[in-house]
């Protein structure tokens, strides 16, 4: 009967410290399992069990622990540097403002960075941050949050593309007022900028024996109306499934894009594509000047064909001078900055849908064009239609 209710006495198990492991393996070590489970009141099943272990990592109990918690503490550095790299990437412009400007990007980015991490960052104090916080808006600033609120619907419309200047514009058009200063000024205190620039690089190759044109714009880029002068180049995109090239075709009264074509190679077909396309939506006009660098894809046999059947004149710069076809280079640099950089296209699929909604969609009929006097290419060609 005694052994019975003996039997149900609940059993309580027993925890030992990563130090009690390793001198209990020790003496295991040395004398036995079987003798040091006996003398230390232990299961020879839990030594086993705790040996195992220790051949699976190699190391001392202790040693692991003191091991996790390094890298446990690491983990957590690792994380403070990259918020803090994050954080200044957006910050970096009010550094030197006031502390004004310091508060409004801190409580612009409460939702994505510690506080104390922001304040200690813009050398400002948490408790000046939270009594700025909770002071009652000034006119002023219920103004600065209100139009705060239309550059962000602006720039995030435009997919951060535009600056101050275009976004001032816009706001204008749309009969708000707006100094460009000023929009500027609580942009860099979000942290918003337009995306920034890469470096020029050459693609087409002018090292071939075939027929080259004269340059007969001489880097006069203006033209007194449409079908005038055009200018092409070729840009290249990189995917996930490789490269793509892009040629384009611009006109240089309106700045619109009139012909381009893109393909997974960089061959004559692809300018010809682009100049055909330009040629049927200006309803195949004649004597029209239309400038290339000296690649041999603009060179070719079928690309000059196109020039004698429909009555072009072709043009060339000189071999390596990019400011010569400066205005074609001037697409090729904002179509980079505002489309390509920054983005990753794991299918060139996507990278053409890309192209297209920035061609025909973005570019052609939304951005604010400076050579035009801030108006889109398609509004100045209604303008000058008008």
């Amino acid at each position: 009967m005694k052994a019975q209710n003996e039997s149900k006495i609940p059993v309580v198990r027993n925890k030992y410290t990563a130090q009690f492991k390793e001198q209990a393996l020790e003496r295991a070590d040395k004398d036995g399992i079987p003798k040091a489970a006996k003398d230390l009141g232990l299961a020879e099943s839990m030594l086993y069990n705790w040996r195992a272990k220790r051949r699976q990592t190699g190391q001392p109990f202790e040693d692991q622990k003191l091991q996790q918690a390094e890298m446990a503490r690491l983990k957590r550095e690792n994380t403070r540097l990259e918020e803090e790299v994050a954080f200044l990437k957006k910050a970096g412009s009010v550094l030197c403002q006031t502390a004004q400007v310091k508060y409004a990007m801190i409580k612009a980015n409460e939702d994505q960075f510690p506080v104390g991490l922001m304040c200690r960052l813009l050398t400002v104090s948490r408790s000046g941050y939270y009594d700025w916080k909770c002071r009652p808006l000034s006119d002023r600033g219920e103004a600065n949050k209100w139009l705060a609120n239309e550059i962000k619907r602006i720039f995030e419309d435009e997919k951060g593309r535009p600056g101050s200047p275009r976004i001032t514009q816009r706001l204008q058009d749309e009969g708000k007022s707006a100094g460009r200063h000023r929009v500027a000024r609580i942009m860099r205190s979000h942290g918003w900028r337009a995306k920034a620039a890469k470096k020029y690089k050459a693609t087409t190759n002018s090292n071939h024996s075939l027929p080259v044109a004269p340059n007969r714009l001489e880097q006069n880029f203006t033209a007194d109306g449409p079908d005038q002068k055009w200018v092409s180049d070729i840009t290249y995109i990189w995917t996930e499934e490789g490269w793509l090239y892009l040629a384009v075709v611009l006109e240089l009264y309106s700045r619109r894009v009139i012909g381009w074509a893109i393909s997974e190679r960089m061959t004559a077909t692809l300018v010809c594509d682009a100049l055909i396309m330009a040629l049927w939506r200006h309803r195949m006009p004649k004597g029209v000047i239309v400038h290339s660098d000296r690649g041999s894809q603009y060179c070719s046999a079928a690309y000059q064909k196109l020039f004698t059947k429909h009555q072009l004149i072709c043009s060339m710069s000189k071999k390596g001078d990019c400011y010569d076809n400066a205005a074609m280079e001037s697409w090729n640099h904002s179509f980079k900055v505002e489309a390509i950089h920054g983005e990753r296209f794991l299918t060139r699929s996507a990278a053409k849908y890309q192209v297209f909604e920035y061609i025909e969609v973005y570019y052609n009929r939304k951005r604010l064009h400076s050579k035009l006097g801030y108006i889109s290419p398609e509004n100045f060609e209604a303008k000058k239609v008008a």
